[in-house]
C-alpha cells in the first residue's frame, strides 16, 4: 500500500545540482561552526536552510542526547524536514561532528528559490516528506505520550499526532520508562503527561497545546487579508489549497484537527485512480498537503471556525474558537461532514474511552486481541472493519438496515462477507452502553426477531449518519433542510460551487447535492477555484 512518502532506506537520493547550489549562494550566508556546536536544538523554529558546505553533522534525538541513527550529514546534504515548509519548529537538535561549514539561507527566500526552481524543490521535498516518514515509523521525535492506556485525553493527543504524521511515542504510565519520565519531569507518577524532548511538560496536555510546542498553530494575524480562505481540511479543501497555490493566490487552510478530514479516517483506499494497492485517506491527502505548501499555501490548525460575517469591504471575517479572525476576499466552505452522535445515554461520557469515529493505527492498538463493533454501512464502516480485523479477534458490523448492497461498494462487501473475523449483523442498532469509566459492553437490538443481546467490547467504532458542518456559516448563506449547503443555480448563482452569497464557494461532502466520495471531493476543490479567481478579478 502507498503512503504519503518514499523509504529513506531505500529512495535514490538526487543531490542539488551546481546551478542549484549558485542559487542558494546568491541568498545565503556562509557561517562556520567549531565541532561540538549546535547549529539547530530541537523546540527551535526552522527559520533558514541549512546547506552542508564542508565538514559533517549530526542529527540529534531530544530524548536521549544522543546522535539519531547511525548516520550523518556531509557534504552536499541539508537539514530539514517537513516542518520547514509550515515553519514549524524542529523535532531534532543539529550537531557539528566537526568544524563545519554551512550556507545559511533564510526561509522565506529558500521558499522563493523553490517556487522559480522547481527542479530544486522536488528534490528538497522529497527528502524531506522521507525523513519525516521515518521519523513516523521509527515513533522518534522528541514527543511522549504517558498514560494513554488510562486517559482519554492523551488517547486523543495520540489520534491528532497519528493523523497528522507528528512523530511520537506512547509510554504506559505505570512501566519503568513512565516512572524514569515522570522522575525526570517532576511529574506525579501515577498522572497522565505530554513531554517534548526530556523535560518540556506540554500543559495544557492538548491536541492545540502540541500544536503550539511544535509550532503548528500558526500565527494568524488579523490585519492580514488573504485571496482566498479554505475552512476544511479534507480532501475537498486540500485540492483547493492546492490549485489556489498554483494559481499565485495567497491562501490559508483552516482545519480544526488533522488534515484528511473525515477521509482521514479510513484506513485504506483502493477505488482511487492512481493507487492501484489502495492509500489510507490521510496519506492520499496528506501528500496533496505537501504539494500545496509547495505553492505557498498556508495551513493553521487545530482550530475550528464557530462565526461568519462580512463587512462593508466585502471582505469575509471567520472567527475561530481561539477568538483570532482570518479575513479574505473569497471564502471556501470545505468543512464536509462528520458522523452523527447516536441517541444513547453516556455516549459523550464514553467518547475516547471506548467510542470512537475513526479507524487507525492509534484506535487500533486500544482493541487488540479482543471483540469489537463497527457501526455503519457505508465504505468507511466497511474499511475499518477490514482494517480492524487485522489484530482484533472479532469484528461484528452492525447495520440499521436490510442490506448493504446500495451504500457499499461491491469489491468491499464481498470482502467482509468473506473474511473470517467479521460478522454483518442487518437491522440491528445499539441499545445501550455499559461501563464506567471505560467502555466494557454493549446491548445490541435485533429488530427483526425484537430480541437484545450483549456484546463485552472495550471498542465501539461509529461510522453511520451524516451531519454536515454548517452551523459557523452564521446564516450568510442559503441551506437546505438538512443543513447541506445550497449552490449553483438553485440560488441563482453563476458558477456551481457558489452559494447564496457572491465571493463565497462549498464544495464536497458539505455541498448539497454533491457525491460522497473522495474522488468527487478533490475534484469540486480543484475545479472551483477558476470561478475564485474570476470572483477575486472582478473586486
Amino acid at each position: 500500500m502507498e503512503t504519503f512518502a518514499a523509504d529513506l532506506n531505500t529512495m535514490v537520493r538526487t543531490p542539488l545540482n551546481d546551478g542549484h547550489v549558485a542559487a542558494l549562494h546568491r541568498v545565503g550566508r556562509r557561517v562556520h561552526f567549531k565541532a561540538g556546536d549546535w547549529i539547530q536544538k530541537a523546540g527551535d523554529r526552522f527559520d533558514e536552510f541549512h546547506y552542508l558546505l564542508d565538514g559533517e553533522m549530526e542529527a540529534v534525538n531530544p530524548t536521549t542526547g544522543q546522535r539519531y541513527g547511525n548516520a550523518t550529514l556531509g557534504p552536499g546534504q541539508y537539514v530539514g524536514e517537513l516542518a520547514f515548509l509550515t515553519g514549524g519548529k524542529t523535532f531534532m537538535g543539529m550537531r557539528a561532528v566537526q568544524d563545519t561549514e554551512l550556507l545559511c539561507v533564510p526561509r522565506d527566500d529558500m521558499l522563493k528559490l523553490m517556487s522559480d526552481i522547481p527542479e530544486m524543490s522536488d528534490i528538497i521535498i522529497s527528502v524531506f516528506a522521507a525523513r519525516r516518514r521515518r521519523m513516523v515509523d521509527n515513533s522518534e521525535g522528541g514527543l511522549t505520550l504517558i498514560g494513554g492506556e488510562v486517559d482519554r485525553d492523551v488517547r486523543r493527543i495520540a489520534s491528532f499526532a497519528s493523523r497528522n504524521r507528528i512523530p511520537f511515542v506512547e509510554v504506559e504510565i505505570e512501566s519503568d520508562e513512565g516512572t524514569a519520565l515522570a522522575n525526570q519531569c517532576s511529574l506525579n507518577r501515577t498522572s497522565p503527561a505530554v513531554v517534548f524532548g526530556k523535560h518540556q511538560v506540554i500543559d495544557p496536555p492538548t491536541p492545540r497545546g502540541v500544536a503550539a510546542t511544535l509550532g503548528l498553530d500558526m500565527a494568524l494575524r488579523k490585519e492580514d487579508v488573504y485571496d482566498v480562505a479554505i475552512v476544511g481540511g479534507g480532501p475537498a479543501g486540500v485540492a483547493a489549497g492546492v490549485y489556489a497555490g498554483a494559481e499565485g493566490l495567497c491562501a490559508v487552510v483552516l482545519e480544526d484537527l488533522a488534515i484528511g478530514g473525515q477521509a482521514g479516517t479510513s484506513s485504506r483506499i483502493e477505488n482511487y485512480m492512481g493507487f492501484p494497492t489502495g492509500i489510507s485517506g490521510g496519506d492520499l491527502v496528506g501528500r496533496g498537503e505537501i504539494q500545496a505548501m509547495k505553492f505557498g499555501t498556508r495551513f493553521a490548525m487545530p482550530v475550528r471556525a464557530t462565526e461568519l460575517m462580512q463587512c462593508e469591504k466585502h471582505l469575509f471575517h471567520i472567527k475561530l474558537d481561539n477568538d483570532d479572525w482570518v479575513s479574505a476576499k473569497a471564502l471556501i466552505v470545505a468543512t464536509g461532514v462528520q458522523y452523527r452522535r447516536l441517541p444513547l445515554e453516556r455516549l459523550e461520557e464514553l467518547e475516547g474511552s471506548g467510542v470512537y469515529y475513526a479507524a487507525t493505527d492509534v484506535e487500533a492498538r486500544y482493541c487488540k486481541d479482543t471483540e469489537v463493533a463497527v457501526v455503519g454501512g457505508g465504505n468507511s464502516a466497511g474499511q475499518a472493519a477490514m482494517f480492524l480485523a487485522r489484530t482484533a479477534r472479532h469484528v461484528h458490523v452492525l447495520v440499521r438496515g436490510e442490506s448493504l448492497a446500495s451504500s457499499m461498494s461491491d469489491y468491499l462487501l464481498q470482502r467482509l462477507e468473506s473474511h473470517p473475523r467479521i460478522t454483518i449483523h442487518l437491522c440491528t442498532q445499539i441499545k445501550e452502553l455499559h461501563g464506567e469509566d471505560r467502555l466494557d459492553a454493549i446491548t445490541v437490538r435485533d429488530r427483526r426477531g425484537a430480541q437484545d443481546w450483549k456484546l463485552n467490547t472495550k471498542a465501539v467504532f461509529i461510522m453511520a449518519g451524516a451531519a454536515p458542518n454548517t452551523k459557523w456559516l452564521s446564516d450568510l448563506v442559503e441551506l437546505d433542510d438538512h443543513g447541506f449547503v445550497k449552490t449553483g443555480s438553485e440560488v441563482g448563482a453563476s458558477s456551481g460551487y457558489e452559494t447564496s452569497r457572491p465571493g463565497v464557494f462549498a464544495v464536497g461532502d458539505v455541498r448539497a447535492g454533491s457525491v460522497k466520495r473522495v474522488a468527487s471531493a478533490v475534484g469540486e476543490g480543484s475545479v472551483v477555484m477558476s470561478a475564485v479567481w474570476a470572483h477575486i478579478a472582478d473586486d
